[in-house]
């Protein structure tokens, strides 16, 4: 479903109909509900000074999701010289974790690709693009080039600044400007020629004939490896992370699993997973210790009346956290529906937007898949709790008889809690309603 928003172009000069980008299979930005997905394409009509270029639409790389700050080019659909129509998919653009389908909302030509299939980096904004209303001006856009520009750096406003830079071989980019709105002058140079920044930039030549005799190969960052990796790092880095670590005795929990496979099997239905029961006991944990499905903010603690669930994914394109909305209210066999759904898409690099956004707390299982006994979990921002599950194993315990033993079968699981948010107390709270619900699963269905 795409709509129009009619802004004002760059300098006030004209008002223009701005394209909208909408979802295909493989985007994972958007709505944070279930509802149809656009988002505004960076767009501008633009009247050019120089007599030979007639008017014309600069398309920009849009920004499809709060972390984007950059995007590829997959392929173009169109070609330059074609004519497009309202609706109509001018080109496919690789976000963070998925591909997006770019429509036109408005009938023209393309009389220019900028940046060709396959560009890469390419910033939030940048002109990637330009359409023309007439098929006549399309031949005037032959060698056109978008003014170049440095988004990454500071303006420089001392010419001073700007010739010490480049004398120096310093990167505009690494300095932050303290000149008004924010402008390098001389000092900021200075100051990072004192500050021995330069010095520590070159060691890695240092390092050249140690490469040199060893064997690697670079693997270039993904556009997902880049957005996890910065979120990770704004999560370690600001949320005060702590851990609780409980055992939980499973063995009714698989004996309840077993009986309801019995009863799903004979009626065609799909296998009920030990994760399911895991997704099912944590979100009626949350809905019992309601501070635990909260986040953080300067100003309040948001606490939420849906208890969503998101389920780590591993795939071959990175990791993907789908989200099971109001997985308190669902039955087991709709949970491990979804689940592998989900699973499925997420392997396939086609995730849409209301497939991942909105979740309330995370649920990460090393345990199942890869036997892993106990592991601690980085906290998926905006969300202040992440469970880890660990596997279960068997052990020996003190039987009803004084020297009588039995073995029962444990799993470990470990709540990564934000401080800010989880006092200590509300965090083993909600543990002790967590195994509860394992330890006695019969209540859950009730």
């Amino acid at each position: 479903m795409s709509s129009t928003y009619d802004t004002t172009a760059l300098f006030g000069i004209q008002k223009s109909n701005i394209s909208t980008t909408t979802t295909k299979m493989g985007s994972i930005t958007g709505s944070l509900f279930n509802r149809d997905f656009s988002c505004p394409l960076n767009s501008r009509r633009c009247f050019s000074s120089v007599s030979d270029l007639p008017p014309h639409q600069e398309i920009g790389m849009p920004s499809l999701s709060p972390t984007m700050t950059e995007g590829n080019i997959a392929r173009w659909l169109k070609k330059e010289g074609d004519k497009i129509s309202t609706g109509e998919v001018l080109c496919e653009v690789e976000t963070d974790k998925a591909t997006v389908e770019m429509e036109c909302m408005e009938e023209g030509y393309l009389a220019k690709i900028i940046r060709g299939d396959g560009a890469k980096e390419i910033k939030v904004g940048e002109v990637i693009a330009i359409t023309v209303e007439d098929e006549d001006d399309i031949s005037k856009f032959k060698d056109y080039q978008p003014p170049a520009s440095d988004a990454s750096a500071p303006p420089v406003k001392d010419p001073l600044a700007r010739k010490l830079a480049e004398e120096n071989n310093v990167p505009l980019s690494s300095i932050k400007g303290t000149g008004p709105d924010g402008r390098i002058v001389k000092a900021d140079i200075e100051d990072y020629l004192a500050s021995g920044v330069k010095e520590v930039s070159a060691a890695p030549k240092a390092q050249v004939g140690i490469d040199a005799v060893l064997d690697y190969t670079d693997v270039p960052h993904s556009q997902i490896r880049k957005v996890t990796a910065s979120r990770l790092l704004l999560s370690k880095q600001t949320i005060p992370h702590y851990y609780l670590t409980v055992d939980t005795c499973v063995d009714k929990l698989m004996g309840l699993r077993s009986k309801l496979n019995s009863l799903q099997e004979a009626s065609g239905g799909a296998r009920i997973s030990v994760n399911d029961l895991v997704i099912k006991a944590a979100a009626l944990a949350l809905r019992k210790v309601p501070r635990c499905n909260s986040s953080w903010t300067d100003d309040y603690i948001r606490q939420y009346h849906n208890v969503n669930i998101n389920v780590a994914v591993q795939t071959d394109n990175g990791l993907f956290v789908p989200v099971i909305r109001d997985a308190d209210k669902k039955g087991l066999s709709k949970i491990g529906e979804e689940v592998k759904q989900l699973a499925k898409k997420a392997r396939e690099n086609s995730l849409k937007p209301q497939d991942y956004e909105g979740g309330t707390f995370t649920v990460s299982n090393l345990g199942g898949p890869f036997g892993i006994k106990q592991f601690c979990a980085i906290i998926n921002p905006p969300q202040s709790g992440i469970l880890a599950v660990g596997s279960a194993e068997k052990r020996v315990i003190p039987g009803s008889g004084s020297e009588q033993y039995e073995f029962a079968s444990f799993m470990s699981v470990t709540l990564s809690c934000d401080h800010r948010v989880i006092d200590g107390a509300v965090g083993a709270e909600w543990l002790k309603a967590f195994k509860g619900y394992v330890e006695n699963p019969e209540s859950m269905l009730l």
